[in-house]
Protein backbone atom coordinates (compact mmCIF):
# COMPACT_ATOMS: atom_id res chain seq x y z
CA UNK A 1 0.00 0.00 0.00
CA UNK A 2 1.28 3.84 -0.73
CA UNK A 3 -0.92 4.83 2.57
CA UNK A 4 -2.64 3.44 5.04
CA UNK A 5 -5.11 5.81 5.99
CA UNK A 6 -7.78 4.63 3.52
CA UNK A 7 -8.92 6.77 0.45
CA UNK A 8 -12.65 6.00 0.55
CA UNK A 9 -13.89 4.44 3.69
CA UNK A 10 -17.95 3.59 3.91
CA UNK A 11 -19.63 2.85 6.97
CA UNK A 12 -23.25 1.95 7.89
CA UNK A 13 -24.48 2.92 4.58
CA UNK A 14 -28.75 3.00 4.20
CA UNK A 15 -29.86 3.56 0.36
CA UNK A 16 -33.71 3.92 -0.06
CA UNK A 17 -36.52 4.13 -2.60
CA UNK A 18 -39.41 5.71 -2.60
CA UNK A 19 -41.78 3.59 -4.52
CA UNK A 20 -45.38 4.64 -4.20
CA UNK A 21 -44.53 6.27 -1.18
CA UNK A 22 -43.13 3.48 0.46
CA UNK A 23 -39.64 2.49 1.09
CA UNK A 24 -37.70 0.48 -0.40
CA UNK A 25 -34.30 -0.63 1.17
CA UNK A 26 -31.97 -0.95 -2.20
CA UNK A 27 -28.78 -0.92 0.40
CA UNK A 28 -28.69 -2.30 4.55
CA UNK A 29 -25.52 -1.37 6.55
CA UNK A 30 -22.82 -1.38 3.67
CA UNK A 31 -19.34 -1.10 5.41
CA UNK A 32 -16.01 -0.78 2.54
CA UNK A 33 -12.26 0.65 3.18
CA UNK A 34 -10.05 1.14 0.28
CA UNK A 35 -6.67 2.07 -0.19
CA UNK A 36 -4.33 3.76 -2.54
CA UNK A 37 -3.66 1.34 -5.32
CA UNK A 38 -6.00 -0.99 -4.49
CA UNK A 39 -8.70 -2.60 -6.13
CA UNK A 40 -11.96 -3.76 -4.71
CA UNK A 41 -14.18 -6.13 -6.39
CA UNK A 42 -18.27 -5.78 -5.41
CA UNK A 43 -19.96 -8.62 -7.06
CA UNK A 44 -23.71 -10.18 -7.07
CA UNK A 45 -26.91 -10.65 -8.85
CA UNK A 46 -29.03 -7.41 -10.47
CA UNK A 47 -30.60 -5.85 -7.80
CA UNK A 48 -28.32 -7.08 -5.29
CA UNK A 49 -26.86 -3.31 -4.69
CA UNK A 50 -23.91 -2.94 -6.63
CA UNK A 51 -24.52 -0.63 -8.92
CA UNK A 52 -26.78 1.70 -6.05
CA UNK A 53 -23.50 1.91 -3.97
CA UNK A 54 -21.64 2.81 -6.65
CA UNK A 55 -23.89 5.78 -7.77
CA UNK A 56 -23.90 7.14 -3.85
CA UNK A 57 -20.56 7.54 -3.77
CA UNK A 58 -20.39 9.93 -6.76
CA UNK A 59 -23.69 11.55 -5.63
CA UNK A 60 -25.64 10.07 -9.12
CA UNK A 61 -28.71 7.90 -7.42
CA UNK A 62 -31.09 7.69 -9.73
CA UNK A 63 -34.66 8.81 -9.30
CA UNK A 64 -36.16 9.14 -5.35
CA UNK A 65 -32.73 7.44 -3.83
CA UNK A 66 -30.93 8.87 -1.06
CA UNK A 67 -29.01 7.71 1.84
CA UNK A 68 -30.55 7.06 4.46
CA UNK A 69 -28.32 6.27 6.92
CA UNK A 70 -24.30 6.11 6.89
CA UNK A 71 -21.34 8.08 5.83
CA UNK A 72 -19.27 8.02 2.81
CA UNK A 73 -15.84 9.54 3.32
CA UNK A 74 -13.02 10.47 1.04
CA UNK A 75 -9.42 11.26 2.57
CA UNK A 76 -11.59 11.79 5.71
CA UNK A 77 -14.26 14.20 4.24
CA UNK A 78 -17.90 12.89 4.70
CA UNK A 79 -19.37 13.54 1.44
CA UNK A 80 -22.91 12.94 2.40
CA UNK A 81 -22.63 16.02 4.94
CA UNK A 82 -21.65 18.25 2.01
CA UNK A 83 -24.05 20.35 -0.07
CA UNK A 84 -24.68 19.29 -3.43
CA UNK A 85 -22.52 21.93 -4.95
CA UNK A 86 -19.52 21.08 -2.95
CA UNK A 87 -20.23 16.64 -3.42
CA UNK A 88 -20.41 17.73 -7.28
CA UNK A 89 -16.64 19.34 -7.24
CA UNK A 90 -15.50 15.58 -6.39
CA UNK A 91 -17.24 14.47 -9.20
CA UNK A 92 -14.91 13.84 -11.81
CA UNK A 93 -11.35 15.15 -10.39
CA UNK A 94 -11.34 13.14 -7.41
CA UNK A 95 -13.75 10.52 -8.39
CA UNK A 96 -14.55 9.09 -11.32
CA UNK A 97 -16.92 6.77 -13.26
CA UNK A 98 -17.08 4.56 -16.06
CA UNK A 99 -20.41 3.46 -16.14
CA UNK A 100 -22.04 0.40 -17.52
CA UNK A 101 -24.29 1.89 -20.59
CA UNK A 102 -22.39 3.36 -23.27
CA UNK A 103 -25.29 3.86 -25.79
CA UNK A 104 -27.00 5.90 -22.84
CA UNK A 105 -24.52 7.95 -21.59
CA UNK A 106 -23.07 8.95 -24.65
CA UNK A 107 -24.69 12.27 -26.54
CA UNK A 108 -25.66 11.06 -29.77
CA UNK A 109 -25.61 14.61 -31.21
CA UNK A 110 -21.81 15.12 -30.51
CA UNK A 111 -18.52 13.63 -31.67
CA UNK A 112 -16.86 11.35 -29.17
CA UNK A 113 -13.38 13.48 -28.89
CA UNK A 114 -15.88 16.75 -27.62
CA UNK A 115 -17.55 15.03 -25.24
CA UNK A 116 -14.07 13.82 -23.92
CA UNK A 117 -12.74 16.95 -24.50
CA UNK A 118 -15.54 18.39 -22.14
CA UNK A 119 -14.69 16.34 -19.10
CA UNK A 120 -10.78 17.98 -19.37
CA UNK A 121 -12.23 21.12 -19.92
CA UNK A 122 -15.01 21.08 -16.67
CA UNK A 123 -12.31 19.52 -14.69
CA UNK A 124 -9.66 22.42 -15.26
CA UNK A 125 -7.52 19.50 -16.84
CA UNK A 126 -6.28 21.15 -20.36
CA UNK A 127 -8.00 23.16 -22.84
CA UNK A 128 -7.90 24.46 -26.13
CA UNK A 129 -5.68 22.18 -28.96
CA UNK A 130 -3.67 20.93 -26.11
CA UNK A 131 -7.12 19.24 -24.86
CA UNK A 132 -7.46 17.97 -28.57
CA UNK A 133 -4.46 16.45 -28.18
CA UNK A 134 -5.29 14.78 -24.55
CA UNK A 135 -8.79 13.57 -26.17
CA UNK A 136 -6.20 11.08 -28.61
CA UNK A 137 -3.81 10.09 -25.72
CA UNK A 138 -6.76 9.06 -23.58
CA UNK A 139 -8.56 7.15 -26.53
CA UNK A 140 -5.46 5.38 -27.67
CA UNK A 141 -4.96 4.31 -23.73
CA UNK A 142 -8.34 3.01 -23.66
CA UNK A 143 -7.38 0.56 -26.63
CA UNK A 144 -9.13 2.61 -29.56
CA UNK A 145 -7.28 1.83 -33.09
CA UNK A 146 -6.69 4.97 -34.76
CA UNK A 147 -7.96 7.52 -32.17
CA UNK A 148 -7.18 10.84 -34.09
CA UNK A 149 -9.95 10.11 -36.65
CA UNK A 150 -12.16 8.42 -33.86
CA UNK A 151 -12.74 11.20 -31.87
CA UNK A 152 -13.99 13.36 -34.69
CA UNK A 153 -16.97 10.46 -34.89
CA UNK A 154 -20.27 10.37 -33.15
CA UNK A 155 -21.13 7.24 -30.96
CA UNK A 156 -23.47 6.02 -33.43
CA UNK A 157 -20.79 4.82 -35.99
CA UNK A 158 -18.52 3.13 -32.75
CA UNK A 159 -19.30 -0.51 -31.96
CA UNK A 160 -21.04 -1.44 -28.75
CA UNK A 161 -16.99 -2.57 -27.48
CA UNK A 162 -15.75 0.74 -28.71
CA UNK A 163 -18.68 2.89 -27.11
CA UNK A 164 -17.23 1.52 -23.47
CA UNK A 165 -13.54 2.30 -24.78
CA UNK A 166 -14.57 5.67 -24.88
CA UNK A 167 -16.51 5.89 -21.92
CA UNK A 168 -13.63 4.33 -20.22
CA UNK A 169 -10.90 7.45 -21.67
CA UNK A 170 -13.83 9.93 -20.21
CA UNK A 171 -13.44 7.90 -16.71
CA UNK A 172 -10.07 8.46 -16.57
CA UNK A 173 -10.11 12.00 -18.23
CA UNK A 174 -9.05 13.58 -15.11
CA UNK A 175 -6.93 11.46 -13.46
CA UNK A 176 -8.92 10.66 -10.50
CA UNK A 177 -7.53 9.16 -7.53
CA UNK A 178 -10.84 6.75 -6.90
CA UNK A 179 -12.12 5.46 -9.94
CA UNK A 180 -15.83 3.18 -10.09
CA UNK A 181 -16.00 0.82 -13.18
CA UNK A 182 -19.28 -0.05 -13.60
CA UNK A 183 -19.39 -3.02 -15.36
CA UNK A 184 -16.10 -1.35 -17.50
CA UNK A 185 -15.64 -4.35 -19.98
CA UNK A 186 -18.30 -6.19 -20.05
CA UNK A 187 -19.29 -5.07 -24.17
CA UNK A 188 -15.60 -5.73 -24.71
CA UNK A 189 -14.16 -8.89 -26.34
CA UNK A 190 -11.25 -10.29 -24.37
CA UNK A 191 -8.48 -8.84 -25.56
CA UNK A 192 -9.19 -5.52 -25.44
CA UNK A 193 -10.60 -6.28 -22.11
CA UNK A 194 -7.17 -7.32 -20.81
CA UNK A 195 -5.53 -4.19 -22.14
CA UNK A 196 -7.84 -1.97 -20.66
CA UNK A 197 -7.62 -4.07 -17.33
CA UNK A 198 -3.93 -3.88 -17.15
CA UNK A 199 -4.25 -0.04 -18.18
CA UNK A 200 -5.94 0.27 -14.88
CA UNK A 201 -3.34 -2.19 -13.20
CA UNK A 202 -0.71 0.38 -14.15
CA UNK A 203 -2.80 3.75 -12.64
CA UNK A 204 -3.11 1.80 -9.33
CA UNK A 205 0.38 0.59 -9.37
CA UNK A 206 2.02 3.91 -10.74
CA UNK A 207 -0.33 6.92 -9.65
CA UNK A 208 -1.84 4.95 -6.40
CA UNK A 209 -5.61 4.92 -7.84
CA UNK A 210 -8.05 3.40 -6.38
CA UNK A 211 -10.36 1.35 -8.57
CA UNK A 212 -14.03 -0.17 -7.37
CA UNK A 213 -14.69 -2.84 -9.64
CA UNK A 214 -18.64 -3.39 -10.25
CA UNK A 215 -18.28 -6.91 -12.34
CA UNK A 216 -20.02 -10.21 -12.79
CA UNK A 217 -17.53 -11.70 -13.86
CA UNK A 218 -15.67 -13.69 -10.90
CA UNK A 219 -12.53 -15.15 -13.26
CA UNK A 220 -12.26 -10.98 -13.64
CA UNK A 221 -12.02 -10.61 -10.00
CA UNK A 222 -10.01 -12.89 -8.98
CA UNK A 223 -7.44 -11.80 -11.36
CA UNK A 224 -7.51 -8.38 -10.82
CA UNK A 225 -8.85 -7.94 -7.89
CA UNK A 226 -7.46 -7.28 -3.98
CA UNK A 227 -10.47 -7.50 -2.26
CA UNK A 228 -13.81 -9.05 -3.07
CA UNK A 229 -17.17 -7.63 -1.43
CA UNK A 230 -20.22 -9.97 -2.12
CA UNK A 231 -23.40 -8.81 -1.87
CA UNK A 232 -27.20 -10.26 -1.76
CA UNK A 233 -30.30 -8.36 -1.65
CA UNK A 234 -28.84 -5.06 -0.53
CA UNK A 235 -26.36 -6.75 2.16
CA UNK A 236 -22.58 -7.47 2.00
CA UNK A 237 -22.59 -11.40 2.64
CA UNK A 238 -19.09 -11.73 2.55
CA UNK A 239 -15.86 -9.58 2.08
CA UNK A 240 -12.69 -11.12 2.66
CA UNK A 241 -9.27 -11.27 -0.01
CA UNK A 242 -10.56 -12.31 -3.01
CA UNK A 243 -8.64 -14.86 -3.97
CA UNK A 244 -9.32 -16.80 -0.85
CA UNK A 245 -13.65 -16.50 -1.31
CA UNK A 246 -14.01 -17.36 -4.97
CA UNK A 247 -11.28 -20.74 -4.12
CA UNK A 248 -13.22 -20.94 -0.35
CA UNK A 249 -16.19 -19.07 -0.17
CA UNK A 250 -18.11 -19.13 3.39
CA UNK A 251 -21.44 -18.26 2.75
CA UNK A 252 -23.88 -20.40 0.95
CA UNK A 253 -24.56 -17.44 -1.64
CA UNK A 254 -21.40 -17.06 -2.69
CA UNK A 255 -21.11 -20.98 -3.35
CA UNK A 256 -24.39 -20.43 -5.72
CA UNK A 257 -22.04 -17.50 -7.26
CA UNK A 258 -18.80 -19.12 -8.14
CA UNK A 259 -21.00 -22.71 -9.13
CA UNK A 260 -22.94 -20.80 -12.05
CA UNK A 261 -19.65 -18.98 -13.40
CA UNK A 262 -19.03 -19.92 -16.57
CA UNK A 263 -15.41 -21.65 -17.66
CA UNK A 264 -13.21 -22.71 -20.07
CA UNK A 265 -13.22 -26.22 -17.66
CA UNK A 266 -17.19 -26.46 -18.65
CA UNK A 267 -18.70 -28.82 -20.82
CA UNK A 268 -22.07 -28.33 -23.71
CA UNK A 269 -24.93 -28.01 -21.13
CA UNK A 270 -26.85 -31.28 -20.99
CA UNK A 271 -30.49 -31.14 -22.34
CA UNK A 272 -33.16 -32.41 -19.81
CA UNK A 273 -34.06 -36.17 -20.84
CA UNK A 274 -37.53 -35.48 -20.11
CA UNK A 275 -39.11 -32.05 -20.63
CA UNK A 276 -42.61 -30.60 -20.24
CA UNK A 277 -45.18 -29.80 -23.71
CA UNK A 278 -45.66 -26.08 -22.98
CA UNK A 279 -48.02 -24.72 -25.06
CA UNK A 280 -45.53 -22.62 -26.92
CA UNK A 281 -44.19 -26.18 -28.56
CA UNK A 282 -47.90 -27.15 -29.48
CA UNK A 283 -48.07 -23.57 -31.42
CA UNK A 284 -44.78 -24.45 -32.96
CA UNK A 285 -45.70 -27.66 -34.16
CA UNK A 286 -49.02 -26.29 -35.58
CA UNK A 287 -47.64 -23.40 -37.89
CA UNK A 288 -49.52 -24.04 -41.12
CA UNK A 289 -46.82 -23.58 -43.84
CA UNK A 290 -45.35 -27.05 -44.04
CA UNK A 291 -41.40 -26.63 -42.87
CA UNK A 292 -38.32 -27.88 -45.42
CA UNK A 293 -37.22 -30.65 -43.60
CA UNK A 294 -33.60 -30.12 -44.68
CA UNK A 295 -30.85 -30.77 -41.90
CA UNK A 296 -29.51 -26.80 -42.42
CA UNK A 297 -31.97 -24.29 -41.29
CA UNK A 298 -29.98 -21.57 -42.98
CA UNK A 299 -26.63 -21.09 -45.32
CA UNK A 300 -24.47 -18.26 -45.82
CA UNK A 301 -22.59 -17.74 -48.84
CA UNK A 302 -19.61 -15.76 -49.90
CA UNK A 303 -21.54 -12.84 -47.53
CA UNK A 304 -19.77 -9.61 -48.04
CA UNK A 305 -20.45 -5.64 -46.53
CA UNK A 306 -18.67 -3.05 -47.73
CA UNK A 307 -19.69 0.04 -46.01
CA UNK A 308 -18.53 4.17 -48.17
CA UNK A 309 -17.22 6.45 -45.36
CA UNK A 310 -16.52 9.87 -45.80
CA UNK A 311 -13.07 10.93 -46.93
CA UNK A 312 -11.13 13.52 -47.98
CA UNK A 313 -12.90 15.89 -49.35
CA UNK A 314 -16.35 14.79 -51.27
CA UNK A 315 -14.43 11.15 -52.40
CA UNK A 316 -15.52 7.92 -50.04
CA UNK A 317 -13.49 5.19 -48.89
CA UNK A 318 -14.58 1.43 -48.38
CA UNK A 319 -14.69 -0.13 -45.10
CA UNK A 320 -15.24 -3.96 -45.76
CA UNK A 321 -16.70 -5.10 -42.67
CA UNK A 322 -17.31 -8.57 -43.67
CA UNK A 323 -15.60 -10.54 -46.51
CA UNK A 324 -16.65 -13.89 -48.19
CA UNK A 325 -18.40 -15.27 -45.05
CA UNK A 326 -19.49 -18.99 -45.40
CA UNK A 327 -21.47 -21.49 -42.99
CA UNK A 328 -24.29 -23.32 -42.45
CA UNK A 329 -26.66 -22.40 -39.66
CA UNK A 330 -27.77 -26.56 -38.78
CA UNK A 331 -31.74 -26.92 -37.46
CA UNK A 332 -31.43 -27.46 -33.85
CA UNK A 333 -27.86 -26.28 -33.05
CA UNK A 334 -26.16 -23.46 -32.14
CA UNK A 335 -23.13 -21.43 -34.13
CA UNK A 336 -21.22 -19.12 -32.64
CA UNK A 337 -19.64 -15.98 -34.05
CA UNK A 338 -16.45 -14.87 -31.77
CA UNK A 339 -13.58 -12.21 -32.54
CA UNK A 340 -12.73 -8.60 -31.43
CA UNK A 341 -15.34 -5.40 -31.65
CA UNK A 342 -15.55 -4.71 -34.91
CA UNK A 343 -14.61 -8.06 -36.37
CA UNK A 344 -17.85 -8.26 -38.14
CA UNK A 345 -19.47 -10.28 -35.91
CA UNK A 346 -22.86 -8.13 -35.80
CA UNK A 347 -22.65 -7.11 -38.90
CA UNK A 348 -23.18 -10.95 -40.56
CA UNK A 349 -26.12 -10.89 -37.74
CA UNK A 350 -27.64 -7.78 -39.53
CA UNK A 351 -27.74 -9.39 -42.73
CA UNK A 352 -28.59 -12.64 -41.33
CA UNK A 353 -31.90 -11.06 -40.05
CA UNK A 354 -32.37 -9.32 -43.10
CA UNK A 355 -31.61 -5.84 -41.78
CA UNK A 356 -28.75 -4.99 -43.97
CA UNK A 357 -28.43 -5.94 -47.39
CA UNK A 358 -25.32 -7.62 -48.27
CA UNK A 359 -22.96 -5.92 -50.49
CA UNK A 360 -22.01 -9.17 -52.13
CA UNK A 361 -23.07 -13.13 -51.39
CA UNK A 362 -26.33 -14.53 -50.22
CA UNK A 363 -28.42 -15.74 -47.03
CA UNK A 364 -30.82 -18.50 -47.61
CA UNK A 365 -33.34 -19.63 -45.17
CA UNK A 366 -34.83 -23.25 -45.51
CA UNK A 367 -33.48 -22.95 -49.28
CA UNK A 368 -34.99 -19.30 -50.55
CA UNK A 369 -32.26 -16.53 -50.91
CA UNK A 370 -33.86 -13.94 -48.21
CA UNK A 371 -33.45 -10.87 -50.52
CA UNK A 372 -36.10 -12.53 -53.07
CA UNK A 373 -38.38 -12.22 -50.39
CA UNK A 374 -40.98 -9.98 -51.27
CA UNK A 375 -44.51 -8.28 -50.46
CA UNK A 376 -45.16 -7.34 -46.87
CA UNK A 377 -46.95 -10.57 -45.73
CA UNK A 378 -44.14 -12.47 -46.64
CA UNK A 379 -41.67 -10.59 -44.95
CA UNK A 380 -44.67 -10.70 -41.94
CA UNK A 381 -43.80 -14.96 -42.11
CA UNK A 382 -40.28 -14.58 -42.43
CA UNK A 383 -39.95 -11.80 -39.45
CA UNK A 384 -42.47 -14.02 -37.17
CA UNK A 385 -39.40 -17.07 -37.73
CA UNK A 386 -36.59 -15.30 -37.10
CA UNK A 387 -36.03 -13.15 -34.23
CA UNK A 388 -32.88 -11.00 -32.61
CA UNK A 389 -31.98 -10.15 -28.73
CA UNK A 390 -29.43 -7.34 -29.41
CA UNK A 391 -26.33 -6.07 -27.36
CA UNK A 392 -28.34 -3.61 -25.38
CA UNK A 393 -31.53 -3.83 -23.43
CA UNK A 394 -31.34 0.15 -23.06
CA UNK A 395 -32.03 0.76 -27.13
CA UNK A 396 -33.96 -1.99 -27.77
CA UNK A 397 -36.80 -1.67 -25.32
CA UNK A 398 -39.07 1.53 -25.84
CA UNK A 399 -38.92 3.60 -22.46
CA UNK A 400 -42.22 4.83 -22.94
CA UNK A 401 -43.87 0.78 -23.04
CA UNK A 402 -44.92 -0.77 -20.44
CA UNK A 403 -43.03 -4.32 -19.68
CA UNK A 404 -46.01 -5.98 -20.87
CA UNK A 405 -46.40 -3.92 -23.62
CA UNK A 406 -43.01 -4.39 -25.15
CA UNK A 407 -43.16 -8.16 -24.86
CA UNK A 408 -46.91 -7.78 -26.10
CA UNK A 409 -46.03 -5.89 -29.28
CA UNK A 410 -44.89 -8.65 -31.81
CA UNK A 411 -48.22 -10.72 -30.46
CA UNK A 412 -50.43 -7.63 -31.74
CA UNK A 413 -48.00 -6.85 -34.67
CA UNK A 414 -49.05 -10.00 -36.08
CA UNK A 415 -52.25 -10.33 -35.04
CA UNK A 416 -51.72 -13.64 -32.42
CA UNK A 417 -54.21 -14.53 -30.31
CA UNK A 418 -57.11 -12.62 -27.79
CA UNK A 419 -56.40 -9.55 -25.65
CA UNK A 420 -56.80 -12.41 -22.58
CA UNK A 421 -54.45 -15.12 -24.75
CA UNK A 422 -51.87 -12.22 -25.21
CA UNK A 423 -51.88 -11.80 -21.45
CA UNK A 424 -51.14 -15.56 -20.68
CA UNK A 425 -48.19 -15.35 -23.12
CA UNK A 426 -46.56 -12.54 -21.72
CA UNK A 427 -46.95 -14.12 -18.06
CA UNK A 428 -45.70 -17.79 -19.22
CA UNK A 429 -43.03 -15.69 -21.00
CA UNK A 430 -41.91 -13.75 -18.17
CA UNK A 431 -41.68 -17.32 -15.91
CA UNK A 432 -39.50 -18.70 -18.71
CA UNK A 433 -37.33 -15.66 -18.04
CA UNK A 434 -37.16 -15.84 -14.41
CA UNK A 435 -39.13 -12.21 -13.93
CA UNK A 436 -42.11 -11.89 -11.63
CA UNK A 437 -45.56 -10.86 -13.04
CA UNK A 438 -45.40 -7.83 -11.14
CA UNK A 439 -43.10 -6.65 -13.83
CA UNK A 440 -45.99 -6.59 -16.02
CA UNK A 441 -46.97 -2.91 -15.14
CA UNK A 442 -43.39 -1.48 -14.90
CA UNK A 443 -41.20 0.39 -17.18
CA UNK A 444 -37.46 -0.03 -18.39
CA UNK A 445 -36.02 2.49 -15.97
CA UNK A 446 -37.27 0.97 -12.90
CA UNK A 447 -35.40 -2.99 -14.19
CA UNK A 448 -32.21 -3.88 -13.47
CA UNK A 449 -29.89 -3.98 -16.93
CA UNK A 450 -29.93 -8.07 -16.63
CA UNK A 451 -33.80 -8.04 -16.64
CA UNK A 452 -33.83 -5.28 -18.85
CA UNK A 453 -32.03 -8.04 -21.41
CA UNK A 454 -34.59 -10.58 -19.60
CA UNK A 455 -37.30 -8.74 -21.31
CA UNK A 456 -35.57 -8.18 -24.86
CA UNK A 457 -35.17 -12.16 -24.73
CA UNK A 458 -38.79 -12.67 -23.55
CA UNK A 459 -40.08 -10.58 -26.32
CA UNK A 460 -38.00 -12.37 -28.92
CA UNK A 461 -39.60 -15.57 -27.83
CA UNK A 462 -43.37 -14.41 -28.13
CA UNK A 463 -43.70 -15.17 -31.34
CA UNK A 464 -42.22 -19.06 -31.68
CA UNK A 465 -39.41 -18.59 -34.00
CA UNK A 466 -37.09 -21.00 -35.64
CA UNK A 467 -34.35 -19.03 -35.02
CA UNK A 468 -32.92 -16.57 -32.65
CA UNK A 469 -30.04 -14.32 -33.35
CA UNK A 470 -28.31 -14.00 -29.95
CA UNK A 471 -26.38 -10.37 -30.21
CA UNK A 472 -24.20 -10.95 -26.93
CA UNK A 473 -27.70 -11.92 -25.61
CA UNK A 474 -26.01 -12.62 -21.99
CA UNK A 475 -23.81 -10.27 -21.59
CA UNK A 476 -25.26 -7.81 -19.32
CA UNK A 477 -26.39 -10.79 -17.06
CA UNK A 478 -24.87 -11.88 -13.80
CA UNK A 479 -23.68 -14.89 -13.47
CA UNK A 480 -26.72 -16.07 -11.73
CA UNK A 481 -29.35 -15.44 -14.56
CA UNK A 482 -26.68 -16.15 -16.79
CA UNK A 483 -26.59 -19.42 -16.20
CA UNK A 484 -30.39 -19.94 -15.78
CA UNK A 485 -31.13 -17.70 -19.96
CA UNK A 486 -28.37 -20.20 -21.13
CA UNK A 487 -30.12 -23.17 -19.21
CA UNK A 488 -33.26 -22.13 -20.57
CA UNK A 489 -32.21 -21.32 -23.96
CA UNK A 490 -30.56 -24.60 -24.34
CA UNK A 491 -34.16 -26.28 -22.72
CA UNK A 492 -36.22 -24.17 -25.74
CA UNK A 493 -33.45 -25.42 -28.34
CA UNK A 494 -34.73 -29.14 -27.64
CA UNK A 495 -38.27 -28.51 -27.03
CA UNK A 496 -38.73 -26.29 -29.56
CA UNK A 497 -35.83 -27.49 -32.02
CA UNK A 498 -35.08 -23.91 -32.34
CA UNK A 499 -31.25 -22.67 -33.99
CA UNK A 500 -29.25 -20.13 -32.40
CA UNK A 501 -26.43 -17.70 -34.02
CA UNK A 502 -24.90 -16.70 -30.71
CA UNK A 503 -22.61 -13.69 -31.17
CA UNK A 504 -20.30 -13.29 -28.06
CA UNK A 505 -16.90 -12.43 -26.61
CA UNK A 506 -17.15 -14.49 -23.84
CA UNK A 507 -15.53 -17.69 -24.48
CA UNK A 508 -16.08 -18.99 -21.55
CA UNK A 509 -19.97 -19.00 -22.10
CA UNK A 510 -19.08 -20.20 -25.86
CA UNK A 511 -17.55 -23.24 -24.46
CA UNK A 512 -21.53 -24.36 -22.63
CA UNK A 513 -23.62 -23.05 -25.23
CA UNK A 514 -21.80 -23.84 -28.73
CA UNK A 515 -21.77 -26.67 -31.28
CA UNK A 516 -20.04 -25.44 -34.13
CA UNK A 517 -17.89 -21.78 -33.58
CA UNK A 518 -16.40 -19.37 -36.52
CA UNK A 519 -13.64 -17.17 -35.21
CA UNK A 520 -13.90 -13.76 -36.91
CA UNK A 521 -10.85 -11.33 -37.70
CA UNK A 522 -10.87 -7.60 -39.54
CA UNK A 523 -14.51 -8.99 -41.37
CA UNK A 524 -12.81 -12.72 -42.51
CA UNK A 525 -13.60 -16.18 -40.48
CA UNK A 526 -10.23 -17.39 -39.73
CA UNK A 527 -10.81 -20.49 -37.93
CA UNK A 528 -14.15 -22.37 -38.08
CA UNK A 529 -14.84 -26.04 -36.53
CA UNK A 530 -17.04 -28.12 -33.51
CA UNK A 531 -16.74 -26.40 -30.57
CA UNK A 532 -15.11 -28.88 -29.01
CA UNK A 533 -11.88 -28.51 -31.44
CA UNK A 534 -11.75 -24.80 -31.09
CA UNK A 535 -11.16 -25.31 -27.79
CA UNK A 536 -9.06 -28.33 -27.52
CA UNK A 537 -6.93 -27.53 -29.94
CA UNK A 538 -7.06 -24.00 -31.72
CA UNK A 539 -5.25 -23.78 -35.02
CA UNK A 540 -5.00 -20.23 -35.42
CA UNK A 541 -2.41 -17.79 -33.62
CA UNK A 542 -5.63 -15.57 -33.29
CA UNK A 543 -7.54 -18.01 -31.39
CA UNK A 544 -4.63 -18.63 -29.35
CA UNK A 545 -4.56 -15.55 -28.33
CA UNK A 546 -8.16 -14.39 -27.60
CA UNK A 547 -7.61 -18.15 -25.54
CA UNK A 548 -5.02 -16.89 -23.61
CA UNK A 549 -6.50 -13.40 -22.74
CA UNK A 550 -9.62 -14.76 -21.11
CA UNK A 551 -9.54 -13.58 -17.30
CA UNK A 552 -8.68 -16.00 -14.51
CA UNK A 553 -8.77 -18.60 -16.94
CA UNK A 554 -6.19 -20.07 -15.17
CA UNK A 555 -7.27 -19.65 -11.66
CA UNK A 556 -9.32 -22.28 -9.84
CA UNK A 557 -12.45 -21.36 -8.81
CA UNK A 558 -14.17 -23.32 -5.85
CA UNK A 559 -16.60 -26.07 -6.99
Amino acid sequence: MVNETPLLEIENLHINFMVDKRQIHAVQGLNLTMYEGQTVAIVGESGSGKSTTAHAIIDLLPGTGYVAQGSIKYQGTDLVQLSQKKRRGYRGSHIGLVPQDPLSNLNPLYKVGAQIKEVLEVNDVTKGRAADQRVVELLEEAGLPDAQRRAQQYPHEFSGGMRQRALIAAGLAARPQVLIADEPTSALDVTVQKQILDHLDVLTDELGVAVLLITHDLGLAAERADHLVVMYKGEVVESGPALEILQDPQHEYSKRLINAAPSLQSERLASRERVEVRTAAQEHVEHEEQRDPTDDVMEIQNLTKVFKLPGKGFTKTDLIAAENVNFNLARGTTTALVGESGSGKSTVARMVLGLDAPTKGHVYFEGVDISTIKGHARQMKFRRRIQPVFQNPYASLDPMFSIFDAIEEPLVVHKTGSKSEREQRVRQLLDQVSLPHSAMNRYPNELSGGQRQRVAIARALALNPDVLVLDEAVSALDVLVQAQILELLNDLQVELGLSYLFITHDLAVVRQIADNVLVMQSGKVVEQASADSIFAAPAVEYTQKLLAAIPGRDIQLAG
